[in-house]
């Protein structure tokens, strides 16, 4: 591993907005840590398993430990929690969020307690544990593993979509009801847990509140096909922590309606991002490396700005029946319809949602250039990312760039092999140019 002493962490935000974000993730485990001391109850979660409303409707609080993750990578304090996972069996290939987790709740109960110098106090113990099947498999194993360090029972939902050749109007209803299925045992779980039932109005004031924050972040981003870009993928990736750690409340609700208006006086009175805006990029996929955000700056000092990105996407706007009058109901339905909004488009086209998605995103922010980051413990985000490089190449001849490390390990990082490959990039960005 090289010299941590001498590698960066975070980026430097163009955005006001952006800047005040460290108080929300400072807040998670402040209020974590208090929840507890009061008697309440304090959850796991995984971060977009569509459940989030319904703890915040029976009064849960949620404490995300994905998140936990990358802010010990953004802290530097990642290593012992690794190391400790590593010991105790877990590969180096397996989730580095995952490991992370594993080794915190390891040492935890080895020392006693929280372990000394825990970024923002650590992860107080949960009283529940509710895990998830979307997007990857160690998001509904992980808890299980979990076990061996905690007494804490633990749920997982199975969250489902169908596959791009699907007739949807043909499977709708059976996927809608298994989601519904899945809500409902979750709830049961919870009610027995906290010993309360779920209050429906409460869950459909969630709702709209969750509802309302994703309209607003979808608003902003909208903003951002504007020339000169107002707001880089650095304060993108900072800013989705609300609407993912806050869903369903009324902080998440202002935060992106004051975004909004800060991106919205960017763009009309044409104020960009950092430095000369020469080329514009689209961060294409994999996790962020949070160990190393400032690389978005550093590709700020070539002229190349991201101005927008493939993960960590707000969900295009969905509506749902006007027939469904259960908040359950339509928590399933919404799940539903924003899982499978690029499916019939795709269909249509490239048969690839992920290419159908990038390429949408190439047209709509004018895009000069694409660059993917290939997490080496993270399956979910990085099987098939050469393969959807190839095909989106069947589309556009742009300059293309895939830089590989880890989300959270920096012994997978190579700041001299990365900084190569940017120069690359660039000069392959600055020949297209000169040809266009």
């Amino acid at each position: 591993m090289e010299n941590m002493e001498k590698i960066k962490t975070t980026a430097v935000k163009g955005t006001k907005a952006a800047q005040k974000v460290r108080g929300f993730v400072k807040n998670i485990y402040r209020n974590a840590q208090e929840a507890k001391a009061q008697g309440k109850k304090v959850s796991y979660v995984m971060v977009s398993s569509h459940y989030d409303e319904i703890l915040r409707a029976m009064d849960i609080v949620p404490l995300p430990t994905e998140n936990f993750a990358g802010l010990c990578a953004a802290k530097r304090e990642m290593d012992r929690f690794l190391l400790k996972a590593e010991e105790d069996g877990y590969s180096q290939v397996l989730c580095s969020y995952a490991r992370i987790g594993l080794g915190f709740d390891s040492l935890r109960k080895e020392l006693g307690g929280i372990p000394e110098n825990s970024p923002d106090g650590g992860m107080p113990m949960p009283d529940m544990m509710v895990g998830s099947s979307n997007v990857c498999d160690p998001r509904f194993k992980w808890f299980q593993a979990t076990g061996r360090f905690l007494d804490a029972p633990h749920h997982s939902i199975d969250v489902v979509k169908p596959p791009v050749h699907a007739d949807l109007k043909a499977v709708q209803k059976y996927y809608v009801r298994y989601q519904q299925e899945q809500f409902e045992e979750l709830i049961a779980f919870l009610e027995i847990q906290t010993g309360k039932k779920l209050d429906k109005e409460r869950l459909w004031e969630t709702l709209r509140l969750g509802d309302e924050a994703c309209r607003l972040w979808h608003e902003t981003d909208r903003l951002r096909v504007a020339v000169p870009s107002p707001m880089p993928s650095q304060d993108r990736f900072s800013i989705m922590v609300p609407a993912y750690y806050y869903t369903g409340t009324q902080e998440a609700v202002d935060f992106y309606r004051e975004l909004y208006e800060e991106v919205k006086y960017r763009v009309d009175n044409k104020i960009g991002t950092a430095g000369e805006q020469r080329y514009r990029v689209l961060y294409g996929g994999g996790l962020p490396p949070w160990h190393t955000l400032w690389i978005f700056n550093y590709f700020e000092s070539f002229g190349a700005a991201f101005v927008m990105e493939n993960v960590y996407r707000v969900h295009d706007p969905v509506e749902v029946p006007s027939h469904v009058k259960d908040p359950v109901e339509y928590l399933a339905w919404r799940t539903f319809l924003r899982l499978t909004s690029s499916h019939e488009k795709a269909k249509a086209n490239t048969g690839n949602i992920e290419v159908e998605r990038l390429l949408d995103i190439i047209r709509d922010y004018q895009i000069d250039g694409v660059v993917f980051h290939a997490c080496r413990s993270c399956r979910a985000t990085t099987l098939g990312q050469i393969h959807t490089k190839n095909r989106l190449s069947q589309y556009t001849d742009m300059p293309m760039t895939q830089l590989v490390s880890d989300m959270v390990d920096l012994r997978d990082y190579s700041e001299a092999q990365w900084k190569a490959q940017i120069g690359a990039f660039i000069e392959a960005l600055a020949g297209r140019e000169k040809t266009a």
